[in-house]
């Protein structure tokens, strides 16, 4: 997956993950479960999910 596009140019806590090296310092997050970079910054799995697969992001609806 490609996230050039979701990175590149905007700057602020997106800035350091420019960096090829730095993009893949990568950790898994124990409580969450997603990856993580040493930042913080991480990418919602189903989002991450839906772009790879096509599938659409179910909504939740409030009751």
């Amino acid at each position: 997956m490609d996230f050039k596009t979701r990175v590149v140019g905007r700057g602020g806590v997106f800035a350091p993950l420019e960096s090829v090296d730095y993009f893949g310092q990568v950790n898994v997050d124990p409580e969450a479960g997603t990856i993580m970079r040493p930042n913080e910054v991480d990418f919602y799995p189903d989002v991450s999910y839906s772009l790879v697969t096509g599938h659409r992001i179910r909504s939740l609806e409030l009751v």
